[in-house]
């Protein structure tokens, strides 16, 4: 097998989906003896990006300024020598192209890959111009082909986001020892009722206040029920937050939620809750956390749009609601709550598939 030379574009290294799937490509290509280059501002993620062997180049290319430009012949001449561009941002990717288009006939190839689903645009079309766009489940895919009906469906390709089965081990039944630690931490989350887990950041595109609304209709049915929303506190949120703690007095449950930091131990509380919630407003690409909550054997309730409907109608058809309907949100929990349907014998979404399926695009692309 040809070693590649694969360079990954992104603004920087910070926390977030596009940032993890760079890093787990990046590992991908360098255990099966590529060479593997990102490029970006750097970033917390940095140190962990050069524990797997691979190579970085800092250069501000997320930053929304002419000034940009300027980072174009550098980028031209990092590429030479490379068999594959891959861009994961849009300005990345515009300079990237602008790059590669001065390179002739034997530059590398140009794959994009499509994260989110973007607002349609001119700046935004970037995302659909590679050689291949890889696609991260079929509802961006269907999003491309409306949105941008001059692209050539052959060119897309849908690669799921995966996840390491090992880190989200399934749990038989509900982790009480699991359930006593959160308490404990947590005074609020205590009592022998029900868990619901809302992990999400702090914006109201997650979905919080429809989750303290869910929680104050469960409580008002006699169910001792509990929410811990896990990430929702932020730095710069504060005015959210404390609008979310006046929107859970007022319904008289602000003595049954958590809002908290985002927690490294997200397993475990999965494994300790007995529902999960993903209540994205803004319809979300993937949606790992219904992916992430079956591995470990919870079920999970959520809007049935974007990647999240596309998942649970697959794995979990019981937890899907119609968007924004409340009431079918209230009954959905009550079933679920009551008879928790027995999760996927297996989880087909697998980092080492989303992986093997991304490297295996590369060897045919620069196979070409």
């Amino acid at each position: 097998m040809r070693r590649l030379t694969v360079v990954q574009l992104l603004p920087a290294l910070d926390a977030g989906g596009v940032e993890r799937s760079t890093l787990e490509i990046a590992e991908a290509l360098v255990r099966d003896g590529h060479r593997a280059i990102v490029v970006s501002a750097g970033g917390r993620l940095l140190p962990q990006l050069e524990a797997t062997g691979a190579e970085h180049v800092a250069l501000s290319i997320g930053r929304k300024s002419p000034l940009s430009l300027r980072h174009v012949p550098a980028l031209r001449r990092l590429f030479r020598g490379a068999d594959i561009v891959h861009a994961r941002s849009r300005l990345p990717a515009w300079l990237a192209w602008l790059a590669l288009r001065g390179m002739g006939a034997d530059r590398p190839r140009f794959l994009t890959t499509a994260h989110g689903l973007n607002s349609p645009s001119r700046y935004s079309a970037i995302m659909a111009r590679g050689e291949r766009v890889i696609c991260v489940s079929n509802t961006v895919r269907e999003y491309l082909l409306r949105h941008y009906p001059g692209v050539d469906p052959a060119r897309l390709v849908v690669i799921p986001r995966g996840i390491d089965p090992a880190a989200f081990p399934r749990a038989r039944t509900r982790d009480g020892a699991a359930r006593e630690r959160i308490a404990a931490l947590h005074p609020s989350l205590g009592g022998d009722g029900p868990l619901l887990l809302l992990p999400g950041r702090g914006t109201r595109l997650k979905g919080h206040a429809d989750a303290i609304a869910l929680l104050a209709a469960l409580r008002a049915d006699g169910t001792d029920a509990r929410l811990w929303m896990p990430g929702a506190v932020q730095g710069g949120r504060e005015e959210y937050i404390a609008e979310l703690a006046a929107q859970a007095r007022a319904a008289g449950v602000a003595d049954a939620l958590a809002m908290t930091e985002p927690t490294a131990a997200i397993a475990e509380a999965y494994a300790a809750s007995d529902l999960v919630l993903q209540l994205s407003r803004k319809p979300e690409a993937f949606g790992r956390t219904v992916v992430e909550a079956l591995s470990v054997g919870r079920p999970v309730l959520g809007w049935a749009h974007g990647g999240v409907g596309e998942l649970l109608a697959e794995l979990q058809p019981e937890g899907a609601a119609p968007p924004f309907d409340a009431d079918a949100l209230v009954r959905g929990a009550r079933h679920l709550l009551a008879a928790p349907p027995s999760p996927p014998a297996a989880i087909p979404y697998t980092l080492r598939a989303m992986q093997d399926a991304t490297l295996a695009l590369y060897r045919t692309m620069g196979a070409e």
